[in-house]
Order: C-alpha cells, then structure tokens, then sequence
C-alpha cells in the first residue's frame, strides 16, 4: 500500500490545501494529513480547531487521516504512520528552494521516505494562509477571502472577525 504524508500548519486550511489532498487521494492508497506547530508562527486556530476545519472540508474518506504531530521530525511521524512518502507543494521558486533542502534533510535521516512535490494550477498557485489571512480586516474582506478557503473555513474567520 502506498502511503503518503502531507504536512503543514493549515491556519487556516485554504483552497490549495484542498487541492493537494485531492491530488494526494488520486495517487497515493492512504494520505495521512498532519498538522504541525512551528514555534516561530503565531497561530489564528488552535491544532484541534484546524483538525475540526480540515475534517469539515474535506469528504469522509477512509483512506484520508487528519492528525497533528508535535515537536518532532516530518520523517518521524512518517515511519511511525508506516509512510513511504511526503507530499509537497511548490508554489514558487522560494518554495522550490526551500523544499529542495528539506528534502535532502530528510532523505538523509530516512533514506526509505521518498518526497514527492506538486505545482498547483494556475489559479491558486500564489494561494497561502498568510496571504488570506493578509485580505482580513479592510471593509469587503469577504469577498476575496471567500473564493480562496472552503465555506466551513470561510465562515470560521467570519466568526473570528465579528469580535
């Protein structure tokens, strides 16, 4: 069976998260979807929130598993899930550059792992959670943040926004 990480903050879960978990269904037999912490980001969603956004978002699928991993290696949590790969995306040349050397990283800690990277299309390839998180707050914020995030996710940083 072919089994594949994906792994990211997800604060807050976009349209190019979705994307991604789309494409990692089609090609891999098992995704599992971890949530991280980086200690150097300062998060809108706490870990259990943006499990509760990405589960909303995303269809009931048996072979999808969304999950968090604290304070350890991508290739850790991905030999203890028994994944042979990580799935990537690469938005833009910083994404390439930076992706190239985690790469190397962890194929130098886990040999076995493979990653695998993807480009998204055309229309959300510059989408992130910081720049959605950037259109918050100016009068009309709705409407460009809507067409990038799913609607559970959409009406989440409304609720937020309301306060």
């Amino acid at each position: 069976m072919r089994t594949a990480v994906y792994a990211g903050s997800f604060d807050p879960p976009t349209n190019g998260h979705l994307w991604m978990i789309e494409r990692g269904l089609e090609m891999f037999d098992r995704l599992y979807v971890a949530i991280g912490n980086n200690s150097s980001k300062t998060y809108s969603f706490s870990v259990e929130e943006r499990i509760k956004l990405l589960s909303e978002s995303t269809p009931s699928c048996e072979r999808l598993t969304i999950s968090k991993f604290n304070n350890r290696y991508l290739v850790d949590y991905a030999r203890d899930v028994n994944a042979q790969y990580i799935l990537r995306g690469i938005r833009s040349s910083g994404d390439f550059e930076y992706e190239r050397v985690m790469r190397h990283i962890n194929g130098d800690m886990a040999p076995k792992i493979t990653t695998t990277f993807l480009m998204p299309p055309r229309d959300i390839a510059e989408l992130s959670s910081s720049m959605v998180k950037s259109l918050i707050g100016p009068e009309g914020w709705q409407d460009p943040v809507r067409r990038y995030v799913p609607n559970p996710v959409f009406k989440a940083l409304e609720k937020m926004n309301r306060n």
